[in-house]
């Protein structure tokens, strides 16, 4: 579970099972899990033929994709496979490869780009994996992204026809965040006191997802809003700068960095916070707002990537200038001021998870781009 594109890849999986599709997923190995699984339908099979360690992580990639294709050609000599779908540059040698071998029409789907991340190709090993990324764009029969910030993004990174792209949202698990929480104001007073508004924020610890900008904002809100407590929750290499940066400015204490949050935490996080801020400086889609959204969450989101076209600017959520800390503090603190307007807000969001972002609905889309490729593939 690495970010939107393991969730994303699990919960698709899980849907299309629903919508009467049989599902196979290969995926990497993790310490304690089974080589084969059935897990809500969907056959899960984990490559586990390598248990050496490798340098580094592109040597790593390298043996996963070997494993990868061992693993689907064991799997191919007993079933038939109508569609191999592949997500994100990681597994496009063996997604490629196993097209050419078995002679099967290939789906991508592109969860973000290595220029997107980087704002632009600096060095070699972003060139790579860009090269990766048009590499599996060329070979796909069709490409899926998440929002129209994507298809534009592809089209200008890789030169792709717009007419080959197809544009099918996240989805979320409303489910999932509905759950008897008994305990749910113990759980809050160890994070804040009662009278304390409380704003959490989750993800990567990485500069692309503008934490540093959050804890600027914080500063400016705690002028207006002493008593504010912040959580911002994730593991990543700028851990450790965001917790120094939150002592250099006077906040500290009223700022926590903890780290990583399991799961069952994360969504008791949602459910008792009064803000969710997601300050994103790239973001192709932004599940993370649809999370706090389905917690029944206020959301507030820098206008930027997904997040933009997730969030509808005072009726579902706040959306801010990218990459500003007084934006972002002025968005919070609408906010915390306005509370039956945040209340309004959430009925509408959470109502948009029903009418949009449904793995149901998403599944169906799935499917007819699974059926149109294979038509097109077997007219010739």
């Amino acid at each position: 579970m690495v970010g939107g594109l393991a969730r994303h890849s699990e919960e698709i999986s899980e849907a299309l099972v629903h919508a009467w599709e049989k599902v196979d997923v290969i995926t990497a190995d993790h310490p304690g899990t089974p080589k084969y699984a059935q897990v809500n339908g969907v056959d899960i099979h984990r490559v586990k033929d390598f248990q050496f360690e490798a340098p580094d992580f592109f040597s790593w990639v390298l043996h996963f994709n070997f494993g990868i294709i061992r693993t689907a050609m064991d799997l191919m000599a007993t079933q038939e496979i109508d569609i191999i779908h592949a997500h994100d540059w990681l597994v496009a040698h063996a997604a490629i490869t196993l097209k050419h071998m078995y002679n099967k029409p290939l789906v991508a789907t592109i969860h973000a780009t290595e220029s997107g991340r980087w704002n632009g190709i600096h060095n070699k090993i972003q060139n790579y994996v860009h090269s990766m990324e048009w590499y599996l764009n060329y070979e796909a029969w069709r490409t899926i992204v998440c929002s129209d910030y994507m298809k534009d993004e592809v089209i200008g990174n890789y030169n792709l026809p717009a007419s080959k792209i197809d544009i099918i949202p996240n989805g979320i698990k409303r489910d999932k965040f509905i759950f008897p929480f008994p305990d749910a104001m113990d759980f809050r007073r160890r994070l804040a006191m009662d009278h304390e508004p409380l704003i959490v924020s989750v993800g990567r610890m990485v500069p692309e997802k503008g934490f540093q900008i959050l804890i600027d904002a914080a500063a400016e809100v705690l002028r207006e809003v002493p008593h504010a407590r912040f959580v911002i929750a994730g593991k990543g290499g700028m851990l450790d700068e965001l917790r120094y940066r939150a002592q250099a400015l006077g906040i500290a204490d009223r700022v926590s960095l903890p780290g990583y949050v399991s799961d069952e935490d994360l969504l008791k996080l949602l459910r008792v916070a009064d803000v969710a801020a997601y300050p994103s400086l790239y973001e192709p889609f932004g599940i993370v707002a649809l999370e706090a959204m389905a917690a029944r969450t206020p959301v507030v989101v820098s206008d930027t990537g997904g997040l933009g076209g997730i969030v509808e600017h005072g009726v579902t959520g706040m959306k801010t200038y990218k990459g500003s800390p007084d934006s972002l503090a002025w968005g919070i603190k609408q906010v915390l001021f306005h509370p039956d307007w945040a209340k309004w807000m959430v009925d509408q969001a959470y109502q948009r998870l029903v009418d949009t972002f449904n793995w149901d609905i998403i599944a169906e889309q799935t499917k007819q781009v699974y059926q149109r490729v294979s038509q097109e593939f077997h007219q010739g």
